[in-house]
């Protein structure tokens, strides 16, 4: 199945897996609608894609930015195949060091972020009756450690959102993935603010990738990419990639 042509809406598309989709869609001839809060980021990407893409500042925990994005690709596009949902943070630390604010941060990111681009486009698809959504999980939301509870959970909600989803949706002719990526070199490291758990994943990150102990972003893009080109008859409900030599 071609991806040529399709419109497919990136969040968290000014670096990182997001930038790498986006650029990677693109050399396959779809069209991009990406959204970030970084204007200049998402500026210099939409120039480096050329005309099959256009970007909206986008702050996922606002409803109507979300909506702003998504009307954006209709206008511009005439419709949505594909949303992903990619924006995430990853602020990790024990349960008693009470960091209220970051844990409601990741809940507005993590899970309302998800929720809102999902409420915004299924309107759209379902006049379609057609429509990939997809949404960026993580190994964190498969397996939980310590340091990352808050993180954990807020994934392993988007694997029961992005499920339910798929039973709701699929008579709508709607499907859903989720990527779950392990290690990746990305600047969602940056969101993690203990510095002794930084630190300890800067290592992995600085990793030759003969190590086997970090992915690129471009890595998750195949996965992207693998997801949305499928016919219309398979779902391919969840990704998992992890670096060779990941122990978790």
């Amino acid at each position: 199945m071609s991806i040529k042509g399709k419109v497919v809406v990136i969040t968290g598309a000014s670096s990182g897996i997001g930038a790498a989709t986006a650029k990677l869609l693109a050399t396959k001839g779809a069209k991009v609608v990406l959204g970030a809060r970084r204007e200049e980021r998402l500026q210099a990407l939409s120039q480096v894609i050329g005309d099959n893409a256009v970007y909206q500042v986008t702050d996922v925990t606002d409803r109507q930015q979300v909506r702003a994005l998504i009307d954006l690709a209709v206008s511009k596009f005439g419709r949505v195949d594909v949303l992903y949902n990619n924006a995430g943070t990853m602020p990790q630390g024990n349960l008693s060091d009470r960091e209220y604010d970051k844990w409601q941060m990741m809940l507005n990111v993590n899970i309302m972020g998800v929720l809102n681009g999902i409420g915004e486009v299924l309107p759209i698809m379902q006049k379609q009756h057609d429509g990939l959504i997809i949404a960026t999980d993580s190994v964190a939301g498969h397996v939980v450690y310590p340091a990352s509870a808050v993180y954990n959970g807020t994934k392993y909600a988007v694997r029961a959102i992005m499920e339910g989803l798929r039973q709701e949706e699929k008579e709508h002719g709607i499907r859903s993935t989720i990527v779950s990526p392990g290690a990746v070199r990305t600047e969602l490291v940056n969101t993690i603010g203990n510095t002794q758990i930084q630190a300890g994943i800067s290592e992995l990150m600085n990793a030759d990738d003969r190590q086997g102990l970090a992915l690129n972003p471009e890595d998750i893009a195949n996965a992207v990419l693998f997801a949305i080109d499928q016919p219309k008859h398979v779902a391919i409900s969840e990704v998992l990639v992890r670096p060779a030599q990941q122990e978790v």
